[in-house]
């Protein structure tokens, strides 16, 4: 079992909806909510480090948390955990 983690950028948008993105791994999704955006790019980060894994491709070492909520200051930055088994 392997974990990996990195920082997610959460942006809302006009319509009240959150759009939200992994800037080291370029993967991107959007919910209704933060929760539910939280939930999808949880969800994708999984499977693209799932198929990562499974293709034998390498996966980045993230950048430091700091850094990317520094970069976007105006938006949420959250850590988002992915669990391959």
């Amino acid at each position: 079992m392997q974990q990996y983690v990195f920082p997610a950028v959460f942006v809302k948008k006009e319509d009240e909806t959150f759009s939200v993105f992994v800037p080291d791994l370029n993967i991107t999704t959007e919910g209704d909510s933060i929760e539910e955006a939280f939930l999808y790019i949880k969800d994708y980060l999984r499977i693209f480090c799932e198929y990562a894994v499974k293709m034998d491709d390498d996966i980045l070492i993230p950048t430091k948390f700091e850094k990317i909520a520094e970069k976007y200051k105006k938006n949420i930055v959250m850590l988002v955990d992915a669990i391959v088994m």
